[in-house]
């Protein structure tokens, strides 16, 4: 078990040696980019990584505080789902309506890899290896599809 102090450092670490890893990569319009904190430039939809010490996720997040307009999002994206699972090259999971960690609904769709531990340096490369070529698809995806949310 690890103290506040040094589970926050662990996480810290991870990411730092995530962003490292991924620094010299590209966008999909060739630009730099921060792909931990990665913009999508539409307000409201977040393209989340995450890990703790039993799985990792990486999602789409819709978090329009307007329900309705929430759901239009949502069913924006299921217009590009063929699209999307085609250029991840695997389905994730849809949920239409759900709370975050914070209990304020949003709609997400997501993967998860399980079991593995943000906490344990030996599951970092299996964590690399999930979230890098999704975080480089979702940016390809984004790249094509982006100009019909930005209405």
């Amino acid at each position: 078990m690890y103290s506040k102090d040094q589970a926050s450092q662990l996480k810290q670490a991870f990411w730092t040696a995530f962003g490292q890893y991924m620094g010299p990569v590209m966008s999909a319009d060739g630009l730099r980019t921060n792909w931990i904190n990665y913009k999508t430039g539409v307000k409201h939809i977040y393209f989340k990584m995450q890990a703790d010490n039993k799985m990792a996720s990486i999602a789409i997040e819709i978090s329009h505080p307007d329900i309705e307009l929430q759901e239009l999002f949502f069913e924006q994206f299921a217009t590009y789902k063929a699209m999307l699972h085609s250029t991840l090259e695997e389905e994730w999971e849809w949920q239409l309506h759900t709370t975050d960690e914070y209990g304020k609904t949003i709609s997400r769709i997501y993967t998860e890899l399980k079991p593995v531990s943000i906490f344990q340096k030996e599951d970092w490369p299996k964590l690399i290896s999930f979230f890098k070529p999704r975080m480089i698809a979702l940016d390809e995806f984004w790249s094509n599809a982006k100009y019909a949310f930005e209405a």
